[in-house]
Formats: C-alpha cells, structure tokens, sequence
C-alpha cells in the first residue's frame, strides 16, 4: 500500500508493503505475493535495484532536509554467512550500466568506485569487510559513502540502549530477523543521522549510530532517484525491503507494523542442525562422492564433445534466464492448446510456471534463418529486458535451448487491442469511450519513455493495435520489440531495410528506408484513428480500398468529422471535446510531411489540456496523393505475397504478427 503526496514544498510517500508500488525494478528485483521487495535471490553474483517511480525534487524547493525510514531483512542463503549487503540510495538515474556485484552493491565497480561526477548519496548496511578489506572495520556494518566505495562514516551495527554511547546493544545485520533503519539530513547543520535496530525495539532509539556533517548540496542535483541496491557475491543472501517512507522537510511517517510483509519460513536457514543428523549427512556424502565426481567428469566431457552453447557478451547483462524444462512444463509442453497467438518470429503460448504460479506469456522464436532468428530474440531481450515501464510489456527472463530461443513476458489477461477492436463475437465486450481515451493517454506515455526518457533513445518500428496489450485494469501496454531500434540521445538513427505494417508506415520510410521517432509517432497517429473510428487502418473492400487517415481527412475538410466516429459509440457515449481532440490529433501525427508532426512530449502535452493543438493543416490533394501511392506499393506488395501468409477477416488483410496476447491483426516485413 502506498501513499504518495506532492506539494511545492513536501514530498512523501509511505509504502507497507510494495504490491501495487510501480517501483522500478532492476536485475534480479522481484515483488513477492506477500507485498515483500527481493532484491536478490540466493544466486552468486548477482545485483538487484528498486526506485521509487517519481524523482524528487530534492534541490528544486527550499530546502534539501529530508528524512526516511524502512524496514529490511536480509537473510543467508545458507545456515552460514551470506553476503554482500544492500544500500539506501539517492541518485540521478535509476540505472548503473557496467556497475559490479560483491563488494560494489550494484552501483559502483572497480574503474569507478569513486568518481565525484557520479552525484551518489549512499548509506551502506554490509555483512562483509569493505571492499579493499581495510576500510570498513567490521563486516557488520553501516556506513555513509559519498560518490564511491570508501565510507566517510561509519560503525558496527549496533543500538543505543539508553542514549549514551557507552552502552550499545550490537546484533547482526543478517539471519537476526527485521531491521529497521531511519536516515535523516538536516539541511540547515548539514548533518546527517543514521540510526538502526531490530524491529522489536520500540520506540526510536534517542541516540544515532552515526552522526556526520556532510553538505549534500554539493553531491546531490534538483532531482534524485530514491532506492535501494543490493549485490550477492561468492556468497548469498536474500536481501528484502518489507516497508519504507519518506520526506522532505519532515520526519519520515511511521510504518504500520502490522501490515509489513513477513518473509516465508522455508527459505529461513535453520540456526542449528542436530549433530547426529549432520554426521549422518557426513556419511552419505562420503558414498556418493566418487558417483558424483563420475558424473561431473561425464558432463564436462559432453558439453566439450557435444559443443554446447556458452554464455555470449548479450546474454550477461540480460534479465532472468529461465529453464527450459521449466518452460516446457508451464506451456504443457508447448501444447497448441496452450497457445494465444502466433506470429512472424513464432507462436506465443500462456503458461503457469511450476515454482510460483504465476502466470505467463512465453515466445517460442522460429525462424528458417538461424542468425536472423537470434538477431531478433538479443533485440528483443537488449531492448525490453532493460526498460521498466507501466505501460511496457514486462519482459519477465529468457531461455536458450539448442535452436529454440523463448521470451516469458508478464501474461496480460485481455489480449491484444486490436480483438477488443475488431472482435465482434462477444457484444458485450464494447470499449467504451474512457476506456479507449485512457488507452490513447497510455500509448503515448509509453511512446514518450522510449523516445525521450530512458538512457538510449528506442525507435519502436512497429506500432499498432496488435502489438497493444491490454491488462485487467483496462491498461496498455506496448510490447513485441523484436524490430526496435536504439541509438544514443542527439545521434541520428541508422538506415535499415523497411519493416512495419501496412498502413501503418509513414511516407517517408517507403521513400529512404530511415525509421525515427517521427515514424513512430506516424503509426501512433494511424492507432488514434483506429481507437476512434473503429476500423482498421487499411480495408480491402470489392470496389476500393478504404486508407482510414485519407477517409477521416476527408470527413474532416467536409465538416463532418463526427461521421468517422465508431458507429458502435453514440454521441451520449463520449465527451466530443476529447473525440475531435483525438481525431484531430490522429491526422497530426499522421501527417505526411515528418516536420508536421508534434513529438511524443508535445502530443501528452495536448492530451492533458496543458498545451492547444495547433490546427490542423488538412492534407493537400498533393500530399494526399503521396500517401495514397505511398500505400498502394505496399499493398501491391502484399496482395502479391504467398496467399497462405495473408487470410482475411471482416474485410481487412491479417498478416502473421509476433504480437504476445490474442492476436489477429497484421505484421508486414518486407526485410530488415
């Protein structure tokens, strides 16, 4: 449960548990059931980050004092001491690209580890020795680190009993059960306080572990990223967040004990073994040794002989990977029952996974190019796998076994768009005008992240209604990234061959072959129309073919342009403000010349009321004559096509699309 306030002088959130949270989740971050934030699992190096969504504008009001509490639990992997520890962090980005495990908590790594253009805050809760053994002076310990490694600060973890330094109460970090810590900074005296103890010790203890005099103002910029980090090494621990708050210019609120999530018993280590039951284990160990050590020898052996595949560059820095006989038994063996869809990079099955329950969508990529297929699946996976957002297609971990290459996506229930569109087989399954309104606002917000938000710039290339999912809450997500692109901020995107939709590509990538956001936000102006007019881009009827943004054109020049609105929806259905707002803004993005179209940024800008849409310049006979031969090659291309890779349905032509979800709109790839 969160509560989130934002005011020009006040910033707090409280979580009590992290269902629902949206945090941004990273490397082997996960949201348990039970509301419990895991950082890491019991694997060896391995790194784990969560932030909170919203950057706080830390330096942007009055004052920089701000405070924070959360509760933490970090439990071995074993009975004996696991490693490496987690962090409190404030930093400008939610990612640390080339950071390390162990000793570097996922934030820093040895060419790095300390850097003063980094702009990090950090207080460090560690179960080991620092990281050069010589700065920390005991394994069990927190410290406050300032843009790298080394602590400025810092202190065995241990309580105050009574307020006097002379009698603190030590404990440990880890396999002691809930912790709670509390960090404050005062702007004013430039102090900062850190305080812990076990979550039994009620109330606050009166006298910090540590108290250092630290300007912030000089380390952190206006806005900062709040979060955690945590990092396995040649030893584990689940590190957990149960509950967290914060504030600026206040005391962090108090978290509802009761409410906190509790950790599962069958992954607590047990604190002692009866003896006669170890030297039994002792005992059955020593027989089965040789068997095992036979068995290692025959494997090694095999992979060497059979040539089996190793871990290439793409695969280190990619997301979760998953088992394949996992997979197998999730999908009923791939069952055709068990499938959803299929596309032009495989078929998409829905899956239960055995160890949790969950379920998933899993890709099973084929392709008669072996390369071209693992070209598309390390696209997909560099692409998604780093990119967190909600109205994202979550890619959830991978696998690669012999030739087949599989992609596991979070399952989003009700399918793709475009069946909700187009589908008429349930009547009572009309999108209503809000629903297609916020579906509108969601789109373009993910459409924004790709382009403008994260570290790389992310040209989608295959915006469509197919490829728009759509959860139980009647959310969008976008996903299918197997033709995305990326390049760096303020660098051009590359040529490529054409790829995309029919009706769905902009003008200018038939003529020169060059994808941009201004592209993307073609396709995206073609799926406004869509959600409005309810039809499809492109419909092959006996006497013509209907081109859905030249048919609302029209409508529009005549003054007429309520009669392109979905018969299915009647005037009572939808505010006409926002129906003109969306149809006006569909022939805007669609526009044929790319320097009239408005960017992501300035399309929510409109949607929200926070900016006028300009008017719109009707499409010439000229330009619309472009866009119509435009179209016509392409659909010259495609009626020319094998016809067993073109059906049709209510008069449109579906092409096989590698769209996750209930599919049944159409994918056109004339090469890459």
């Amino acid at each position: 449960m969160c509560n989130l306030l934002l005011l020009s002088e006040s910033f707090e959130f409280v979580y009590n548990g992290f269902n629902d949270s949206n945090m941004v989740e990273a490397g082997a971050t996960v949201i348990k059931p039970s509301g419990a934030l895991r950082l890491t699992n019991n694997s060896e190096n391995v790194i784990g980050h969560a932030f909170h969504p919203t950057p706080i504008p830390i330096l942007s009001i009055n004052s920089t004092s701000f405070s924070t509490y959360f509760v933490f639990q970090i439990v071995p992997s074993t009975s004996n001491r696991g490693g490496y520890g987690l962090a409190f962090t404030l930093s400008p980005s939610t990612s640390f690209p080339g950071a390390s495990p162990g000793h570097y908590l996922g934030v820093f790594n040895e060419s790095n580890r300390y850097t003063p253009s980094k702009h990090i805050f950090m207080v460090e809760f560690d179960t080991v020795n620092g990281y050069n053994d010589t700065s920390d002076t005991d394994g069990n310990h927190v410290g406050i680190n300032i843009n790298g490694m080394n602590s400025t600060f810092h202190q065995p973890a241990s309580y105050s009993v009574d307020g006097t330094r002379a009698k603190n109460e030590d404990f440990p970090l880890e396999n002691y059960g809930p912790v709670q810590a509390w960090i404050d900074y005062d702007a004013f005296t430039k102090l900062v306080n850190v305080t812990v103890s076990p979550l039994r010790v009620v109330p606050k203890p009166l006298r910090p572990l540590i108290t250092g005099e630290i300007d912030l103002s000089d380390v952190l910029l206006d806005t900062m990223y709040a979060g955690f980090s945590a990092a396995t090494g040649q030893v584990s621990s689940y590190h957990y967040i149960l509950g967290w708050s914060f504030r600026l210019n206040g005391t962090a609120d108090p978290l509802d004990l009761s409410q906190l999530p509790v950790i599962p018993d069958k992954i607590l280590p047990s604190s002692s073994i009866d003896v006669d039951l170890k030297k039994a284990l002792i005992a059955t160990f020593s027989v089965i040794l040789f068997v095992l050590l036979v068995s290692l020898l025959f494997t090694v052996f095999y992979r060497k002989v059979m040539k089996l595949e190793v871990m290439e560059d793409w695969e280190l820095d990619c997301p979760h990977r998953f088992r394949y006989r996992d997979l197998h038994k999730a999908t009923k063996g791939f069952n055709e029952t068990e499938k959803i869809g299929s596309g032009g990079f495989g078929a998409v099955y829905k899956g239960v996974l055995p160890s949790t329950g969950a379920e998933v969508a899993v890709k099973k990529i084929m392709s008669n190019n072996p390369l071209q297929g693992m070209r598309e699946f390390a696209a997909e996976i560099e692409s998604l796998g780093r990119l967190r957002h909600k109205n994202l297609v979550n890619l959830q971990g991978w696998c690669k076994h012999n030739n087949d290459l599989i992609l596991v996506y979070e399952y989003v229930s009700n399918g793709s768009l475009d069946s909700l569109l187009y589908t008429h087989s349930n009547p009572n399954l009309l999108l209503t005008w809000d629903q297609r309104f916020n579906i509108v606002k969601g789109v373009a917000s993910g459409l924004l992240y790709l382009h403008e938000e994260w570290e790389q710039v992310v040209i989608h290339r295959d915006v469509k209604s197919s490829n728009v999912l759509i959860d139980h809450e009647m959310n969008p997500k976008l996903g299918d990234f197997g033709l995305a692109r990326l390049y760096d901020h303020g660098k051009a995107s590359h040529t490529t061959n054409v790829v995309g939709t029919i009706g769905y590509i902009a003008p200018e990538l038939s003529r020169i072959g060059k994808a941009s956001k201004g592209t993307d936000v073609f396709a995206y102006g073609i799926l406004l129309l869509e959600l409005a007019c309810g039809r499809a881009p492109v419909v092959y009827e006996a006497a013509r073919n209907v081109i859905l943004v030249d048919w609302v054109a029209e409508c529009m020049q005549m003054g007429n342009i309520f009669d392109a609105v979905d018969p299915k929806l009647n005037s009572s259905m939808y505010a006409s403000e926002e129906m003109e707002l969306v149809l006006g803004l569909g022939l805007l993005c669609s526009h044929p010349k790319p320097e009239a179209r408005p960017t992501m940024r300035q399309v929510i800008k409109y949607l929200n009321g926070d900016e006028v849409m300009p008017l719109f310049d009707q499409l010439s006979s000229a330009g619309s004559r472009r866009l119509d031969q435009v179209t016509s090659r392409f659909l010259a291309l495609a009626l020319s096509a094998d016809s067993d890779s073109i059906t049709t349905t209510t008069g449109a032509a579906t092409f096989a699309s590698s769209s996750v979800g209930t599919i049944s709109s159409a994918s056109f790839e004339s090469g890459r």
